[in-house]
């Protein structure tokens, strides 16, 4: 039976994960959403983040999203959490897995794991869900949406994945989306080390052949609804936007019920002058960032006090959920915009270096290789990040 074991951020080992794929270019350009592959030893030594006792620890967290599917009999069940140490006896019977998203925001390996596809744009990147499955468990046959790497833990488990195309859907139960059996293009037993990739839209199933943990590398893929959702949302927030439709060369007409192509076209290009407008990348850069929180536990600091800190070797901690991004401009400019959510931090293009693993590593520490000039800019770009509350010092 599962028990409950408490994650602490400190208690984490920073393992640095290497993926080994001899050319990401070669990937992208032969696999990347066209076809699935498995990477046999994809990290050598594959080390656990974390057992099932720890995983029953977060799944009891109320922020966490986890949910437990299992089949016995025959008969499909999904319980979603947060869970409580009795829940796990009630419902952990037959073949079953216990899923976890948003791993990646409580373990520092969890951030290594996912930097180590890092030839994928980091926005692109959604998050890390760990499951732990006993003999027999899975989800069945289903699609995603997505890309997905799966990389394997602890055990084996038998992957099977179809082509691409019609699949008929079946629902075995209101929480769970399955499809019928296919005949599989990969048939395969994954140990541990071993990752499989698979892009949306290629049905597969995963099987565990005895206890085991898989590790779910999910890639973000908003649709235009969602899109379009967001945005329109902006537009009503901003208050701008108020341009009219106009139409000064208007003629008499036939049919004053007939809407003409030209008027088509003419509200179509009111429409589509909002994204043109300069607002559309402020927003994009909020989208693509969105879902930190700002301002819990910010200390205000002195340029200098930062300055001297990072002269000191200490490191600099960011937040496991912080996902801040920014726009290549359209032309060079010194100063870009760092988007982390709604809060937008103005950097100098000469600090991109230093951005980078500041967004990217759980702990940065300064290398010590900037000039006295950029070495002051860098101070003062941190000095802002820790205020926003996603960065904090280490308190040793």
């Amino acid at each position: 039976m599962l028990r409950r074991r408490a994650l602490k951020r400190e208690d984490m080992t920073n393992t640095m994960f290497k993926l080994n794929l001899a050319d990401a270019g070669q990937f992208l350009q032969q696999y990347w959403q066209k076809q699935p592959l498995l990477i046999r030893g994809g990290f050598s030594d594959f080390q656990d983040l974390l057992d099932e006792d720890d995983l029953a620890g977060l799944a009891q967290e109320h922020e966490i999203d986890a949910r437990i599917v299992t089949r016995e009999k025959q008969q499909w069940q999904v319980y979603q959490g947060p869970f409580a140490d009795e829940d796990f006896e009630q419902y952990c019977r037959g073949q079953w897995s216990l899923l976890v998203q948003g791993v990646e925001g409580y373990l520092d390996a969890g951030t290594e794991l996912i930097n180590a596809f890092d030839f994928i744009p980091a926005w692109r990147i959604d998050d890390l869900m760990v499951s732990f499955s006993v003999p027999g468990g899975g989800v069945g046959h289903h699609v995603d949406q997505y890309d997905v790497f799966i990389i394997q833990g602890k055990g084996r488990r038998r992957w099977q994945v179809g082509g691409a195309g019609d699949t008929q859907e079946m629902r075995p139960h209101p929480l769970l989306s399955q499809v019928a059996p296919f005949e599989p293009i990969i048939d395969a037993v994954l140990e541990c080390g071993d990752v499989l990739y698979i892009p949306p839209g290629f049905a597969h199933c995963g099987e565990s052949l005895e206890d085991c943990l898989n590790y779910s590398v999910g890639l973000r893929a908003p649709d235009q609804q969602a899109l379009l959702s967001s945005f329109a949302d902006f537009v009503i927030d901003s208050g701008g936007f108020q341009q009219r439709y106009q139409d000064p060369g208007l003629t008499r007409r036939t049919y004053s019920r007939e809407v003409s192509r030209g008027e088509i076209q003419a509200l179509r290009t009111l429409m589509q002058q909002t994204f043109e407008d300069k607002g559309f990348e402020h927003w994009l850069g909020s989208f693509l960032s969105a879902g930190e929180q700002y301002g819990q536990g910010a200390v205000s600091f002195s340029t200098g006090e930062v300055a001297e800190y990072l002269q000191s070797g200490q490191p600099v901690i960011r937040s496991l959920d912080c996902k801040g991004v920014w726009l290549e401009q359209a032309s060079r400019q010194p100063v870009n915009i760092l988007y982390l959510g709604e809060l937008h931090i103005p950097f100098e293009q000469c600090l991109t270096p230093y951005l980078e693993p500041l967004l990217q590593q759980p702990y940065w520490y300064y290398s010590g290789d900037a000039d006295a000039e950029t070495f002051k800019l860098l101070a003062e770009l941190v000095r802002k990040l820790l205020n926003t509350g996603l960065w904090s010092l280490s308190e040793d």
